[in-house]
């Protein structure tokens, strides 16, 4: 159970009988007067222990252990050093209460007194339990239970018996700890004491838990949660929900988990229980954590931590500063998440308390594994296993090993992982950890199916999938199916993987596991187009992600376990489904796909994406898919005959019906398109899209390598001003995005065109693509979208500039902060000033994050003229720097609030600074600086020297002056200006420049 359940402790509050010498009448009752003042101390004593007011509970008992002592009263004497043993226990101060209750055993002892001899025994016992000293423990508990039997006393028997459970339950020797639970439960059931019974109910079940037995666990809480109720018990009644809480987590069945804390939390809010409202605000947490709502899980550890600290609970503020971590390390945010950690960890060795320590160093091992720094991982594993080892805590040691090993298979060095999960699995064994063991055997059955060796995989899948069945575990049973469906993927037994994906999907349906069931739906979707069942896949693949989507509007993430069982990324679910619609001429549905696809990659790399009513859509079903879903919860059987009949059911679809388009798009300004490519393996694909219109695809033959070469080569002659050779590039390009849709865009009369560049395409403008005679930017307004599901094409007032402009400033040729100088930055945003007089402006020093972040609700455009980098990896390793040397990462940036800000620009930023990879970064920074409330950025590709950037923005906010001007009409008719320009005619100065979000 959730209380904490320790030794019964017996606490007196005394009259004792007084002999008188009647021959001595006045010494009688001088003796009587002493007698009467111990007494009152002693009870005074009790009165002041039972409301918590421990020291001054000492010294009364401190008092009146000297006046018995002077009366040579035995028995009161061994009574008050019991009690003073108590009060230094409660105090946490374990060695000094084991020397009073060694002083109060042997007078115990030697009077003859047999019950407070097992009293004491049972008090020491709970003293080294504490101090984490079971087996002396256990001897102590042992010594008690004998004398409790020998004297008939039923009651502290059965406490005896649930201590000696309590000690193996430590050691975690669950099974031992059972049958003592068993034993103790059955003496308080023949006494009739329903209080033992209740207890002893609810620490079976934490026993059977810990040996991953949940359903048992579960039958024995709600037998305990009814009989506490009975009693009128509202504290066990609060223990027992809090329990069923941590079972129905076990059992994967989140939203009764989070129904029984909250149920727990209004209890012990009414009895005014602050210590138990810490812990359960903590357990919802970790509820909230589990089914990915991670914004609302550090509110609840943050409101814990509150308490911890009013409380002065030194351990439950580690355990709260534990659960921000974990929040902050879902949300991506791994700096802020390891902050945490070390917080947590630095209180954890204050207290001395190397098994918190452990675990924390675990934690921080998991984060740097999310930072796929496994090396780093190892080396907090290690040390995690060091403090485990040397506490004797054998499963914690297990977990550790089991850590280790997936690290060094995700470093692909399988001999050592190998190793590692076998001793994990060994020491799973001895414990009778099953649940353990059903991990281990899980995460070797995954490095043997790497390795190839896929029956020796399905043997250990099996073993696991046994266990789990066993222990009723049904998200370790799912888990254990798809791993058996992706071994016979690798074995190309198609048939007999759809057969257990389909078990795994009813499985978490079942519990409603919304992330799994995307996942066992994709795999299938996957599995059915090797069966070339192409609608089948298509309809699986589509039911996959609208899971994925229905999930985002609550922020729902994948842990990296969850990650695994998919087949290959998440993201590749998306270009699979797009890829099979686009063969079938489906566009409108690919062209969904696409857009999604951005929100899962968005979703992949900053972790904190909800989606938005539209995106929870997902993708829409056809009449004929929605007819034929409630067939396939059945069986695959006749599979063939269903997708057949599918396909003929589709085919008599008018294209008008298939390639419906959603009423938001229609919303689309007339003379406006959207671009889509689609990069796949053989081919690339354009969708073009442009209102009152069906959607088109083109389809251009170039390898992927052979495309992300041609942009590569095309961005380094971009950036170099001395190169003529961007032309040959510039046209190629052309040839591939534009000159396949040439006619259409004509048709469309098209003048602005938004486009959603995909993966390494992010990192050139398409502004710069020449069809030979002209700049594509000459033609065209052009605005990066990051999503059409996540924009409002609603037309906005143009609102007159409000300006905050901030620069970086330094001296030409010399470092300022680590940075280059940027004087021109200053010049810049002076011009800034003199054409706009309202603006306000803030030069180098006095351009901190700070003082800039105090003025946003004043201004409507955001004017950064500084350094600012968006890399690939992780989001904070993107940042912009202030003046002052001040950073904010990109992770960060939805921290501000600014839903007054039609705009931000940054100036003198570049990206891509390192080796190219899919350009998410740049989609990132467009999605981050949307969420926090402006409409539209404008920033670099590559940083375009002071002289250059000065030019474009000076006719850039001349023309945004006018007031009837858009944000993206400026910036194109500024690129103009410098492209016809003597000096800026080059592409580097002009066609670094982007905008992104809504710019119209």
């Amino acid at each position: 159970m959730k209380k904490i359940c320790s030794a019964a402790i017996l606490t007196l509050a005394l009259g004792f009988p007084v002999p008188m010498v009647l021959t001595d009448l006045a010494q009688a009752q001088s003796t009587q007067s002493r007698q009467m003042d111990a007494d009152r101390l002693a009870t005074q004593g009790s009165q002041l222990f039972r409301t918590n007011r421990y020291p001054e509970a000492l010294q009364a008992y401190e008092q009146a252990l000297q006046i018995y002592r002077e009366l040579r009263d035995r028995s009161a004497e061994s009574v008050m050093l019991n009690n003073i043993g108590l009060s230094h226990f409660r105090q946490r101060q374990y060695q000094k209460a084991i020397d009073f209750y060694q002083q109060s055993l042997v007078i115990k002892q030697q009077i003859g007194d047999h019950k407070g001899e097992g009293t004491s025994l049972s008090n020491i016992g709970a003293a080294y339990n504490s101090l984490r000293q079971y087996e002396k423990a256990i001897d102590f508990f042992q010594k008690s239970l004998v004398i409790r039997q020998q004297i008939g006393d039923r009651k502290a028997e059965g406490t005896s018996l649930n201590n000696l459970a309590s000690a193996y339950r430590n050691l975690k020797q669950y099974q031992k700890a059972a049958d003592f639970y068993q034993q103790a439960l059955a003496v308080f059931q023949q006494i009739g004491d329903r209080d033992g019974e209740s207890g002893a109910l609810g620490d079976l079940g934490s026993t059977y838990r810990n040996l991953g037995q949940y359903q048992k666990a579960l039958d024995l809480y709600q037998q305990s949660l009814a009989l506490f109720r009975q009693l009128g018990n509202p504290q066990g009644e609060s223990y027992a929900l809090s329990d069923l809480g941590d079972v129905y987590r076990s059992l994967g069945q989140y939203q009764q988990s989070i129904d029984s804390y909250t149920k727990a939390l209004a209890v012990v809010r009414k009895l005014g229980d602050r210590n138990s409202e810490k812990n359960l605000l903590n357990d919802l947490g970790t509820a909230y954590m589990i089914v990915g709502n991670y914004r609302q899980a550090v509110d609840f550890y943050q409101r814990s931590l509150v308490i911890a600290q009013q409380v002065k609970d030194l351990n439950g503020e580690g355990n709260s500063l534990i659960g921000i971590g974990n929040g902050y390390n879902s949300l991506g945010q791994y700096q802020k998440a390891i902050e945490f950690y070390q917080q947590a960890l630095a209180l954890k060795k204050q207290e001395g308390d190397q098994q918190g320590e452990a675990k924390i160093l675990g934690n921080l091992a998991s984060t740097y594994e999310y930072l796929g720094n496994y090396k780093k991982s190892i080396e907090f594993n290690l040390q995690s296993i060091a403090l485990f080892e040397k506490i004797g805590d054998r499963e914690g040691l297990g977990k550790s090993l089991n850590n280790v090993g997936v690290s060094y298979s995700n470093l692909g060095d399988y001999p050592k992982a190998i190793d590692f999960h076998q001793r994990s699995l060994a020491i799973s064994k001895q414990l009778s950890y099953t649940q353990g063991e059903a991990k281990a055997s899980n995460n070797l059955g995954n490095i043997y199916r790497s390795l190839g060796q896929v029956p020796k995989a399905i043997e250990l899948y099996q073993q696991s999938l046994a266990i789990n069945r066993n222990n009723g575990n049904r998200d370790g049973e799912g888990i254990s199916l798809g791993n058996l469906g992706n071994s016979y993927i690798s074995l190309n037994q198609f048939s007999k993987a759809a057969e257990f994906y389909q078990q795994a999907l009813g499985i978490f349906k079942q519990t409603g596991d919304r992330s799994k069931e995307g996942i066992s739906l994709s795999n299938l979707g996957y599995t059915f187009s090797n069966l070339n069942q192409t609608e089948l896949a298509i309809l699986f693949y589509k039911q996959s992600i609208n899971v994925r989507e229905s999930i985002r509007k609550d922020i729902r993430g994948l842990t990296k376990e969850e990650q695994k069982s998919y087949l290959n990324t998440v993201e590749v679910t998306y270009r699979r489904l797009a890829d099979l619609l686009l063969k079938q001429g489906r566009i409108m549905e690919a062209l969904q796909v696409l857009d999604l696809l951005k929100v899962q990659e968005l979703e992949d790399y900053l972790k904190n994406i909800k989606g938005s009513d539209r995106s929870a859509q997902g993708v829409s079903l056809l009449a004929p898919e929605k007819a034929i879903s409630d067939k396939l919860s059945a069986s695959f059987d006749n599979s063939q005959e269903i997708n057949s009949q599918l396909a003929n059911q589709i085919q008599k679809l008018p294209q008008s019906e298939i390639n419906k388009v959603p009423d938001y798009l229609q919303k689309i300004p007339k003379n406006t398109v959207l671009i889509y490519p689609l990069i796949l393996d053989d081919r690339l694909e354009v969708i073009l899209f442009s209102p009152n219109t069906l959607p088109i695809s083109r389809t251009v033959k170039i390898t992927k390598e052979k495309l992300e070469a041609l942009v590569s080569e095309f961005k380094a002659t971009l950036i170099d001003g001395g190169s003529e050779d961007y032309q040959v590039s510039a046209i190629a390009l052309y040839n591939l995005l534009i000159k396949p849709i040439e006619s259409e865009l004509a048709q469309a009369q098209a003048q602005t065109i938004f486009y959603a560049p995909d993966g390494i395409l992010r990192y050139v403008p398409l502004a710069a693509l020449s069809d030979g005679k002209q700049w594509l930017s000459e033609k065209y307004r052009i605005n990066n979208l990051v999503a059409y599901t996540l924009s409002d094409f609603a037309p906005k007032p143009k609102l007159q500039p409000s300006i905050l402009a901030g620069a970086f400033g330094g001296k030409a040729g010399e470092r300022k902060l680590g940075q280059a100088g940027l004087p021109a930055t200053i010049k810049e945003v002076q011009a800034i000033a003199s054409s706009f007089p309202d603006a306000v402006t803030l030069l180098e020093n006095n351009f901190s994050r700070q003082s800039t972040e105090a003025k946003f609700k004043n201004h409507n455009i955001l004017h950064f003229a500084t350094h600012a980098e968006f890399n690939t990896g992780e989001p904070d390793d993107s940042f912009i720097i202030f003046g002052n040397g001040d950073k904010i990462r990109l992770s960060e940036i939805t921290d501000w609030q600014i839903p007054n800000v039609e705009l931000i620009v940054l100036s003198a930023c570049q990206t891509g600074v390192g080796k190219l990879g899919s350009g998410v970064e740049i989609l990132g920074f467009g999605y981050q600086v949307q969420k926090a409330g402006a409409k539209q950025a404008i920033a670099s590709l590559w940083s375009v020297d002071d002289a250059g950037t000065q030019a474009l923005m000076e006719v850039f906010y001349k023309e945004l002056k006018k007031g009837d001007v858009s944000t993206t009409e400026a910036l194109h008719r500024a690129q103009v200006s410098l492209i016809k320009s003597e000096k800026f005619s080059h592409p580097k100065y002009w066609s670094a420049f982007f905008a992104i979000g809504n710019g119209l």
